[in-house]
């Protein structure tokens, strides 16, 4: 989220960048929300299922084309305004939100709507997170972190994007981190999705040490289906003794660990 001048701003908030689910009880904790899933990434998890979103798409005849029902971030906003006696919740997704410039946009618009916002997010990103929190207008009510692995296995394994190939992941996760617990307890999560040879017991130790103790990690089965990475698709998932044991094991180390 680079600097962007207002007429700019403007003009996004017109285009067809992401895809709205209209209303979603189980996206935000406690509150009858729509979630708004903006295309674009920075990484490529290969067990990735929204290829459309992650990939982007760069032009009109891409967006015709396309299986997703692309809107605007302004039709979201009008969608939300007729909605307001009835929803209390807005989820901006994606991809990863905070590399689109409409989001800070979204995030004051909503909240000014009487909405409370939940932002998900791939953690890599702290120093666009942290120009979001450190302003009322766009600071998020709730965030979603998805931690994928050991950082030491994401330049290898999650596939960042050109520029984002040398980075220090555990550098970057780690202040992520520090950031979304400055919400309280309540109010930030940790998700890891539980992908076979992706996320195994010496994962789950390494990704612990860097997760607050309090903090609410919530984890989730792999879906072998529609992988960016087609080889996933061949990945069984794990079984349910093996998903009891990696939780278990999870909840050792932090408390809060727990299978959705």
């Amino acid at each position: 989220m680079a600097e962007t001048s207002n007429n700019t701003i403007n003009e996004l908030l017109t285009k067809s960048t992401g895809v709205l689910i209209k209303t979603t009880l189980v996206d935000f904790p406690g509150k009858v929300a729509s979630a708004y899933f903006l295309r674009g990434c920075n990484l490529r998890c290969p067990y990735c299922y929204n290829v459309e979103l992650v990939k982007g798409i760069s032009n009109a005849t891409q967006v015709e084309e396309s299986n997703q029902q692309f809107v605007s971030p302004v039709q979201v906003l009008e969608h939300l305004f007729k909605r307001k006696n009835v929803m209390n919740g807005l989820v901006i997704s994606g991809g990863e939100p905070l590399l689109n410039p409409v989001t800070p946009e979204l995030i004051k618009q909503a909240k000014k709507m009487g909405y409370s916002v939940k932002l998900d997010t791939n953690g890599t990103l702290p120093l666009l997170l942290e120009k979001l929190l450190s302003d009322p207008e766009t600071r998020p009510d709730f965030i979603a972190m998805d931690f994928k692995t050991s950082p030491s296995r994401y330049n290898t394994e999650i596939k960042p994007v050109a520029n984002f190939i040398h980075a220090d992941f555990n550098e970057l996760i780690k202040a992520s981190i520090n950031l979304i617990k400055t919400l309280g307890k309540e109010n930030y999560e940790i998700r890891t999705v539980l992908v076979p040879g992706l996320v195994e017991k010496a994962d789950i130790k390494n990704m612990a040490s860097i997760i607050p103790q309090d903090a609410s990690w919530q984890l989730a089965q792999f879906r072998n289906e529609n992988c960016i990475d087609t080889a996933y698709n061949e990945i069984a998932p794990y079984i349910d003794a093996q998903l009891k044991e990696l939780t278990d094991y999870a909840n050792s180390f932090i408390p809060g660990a727990a299978l959705r």
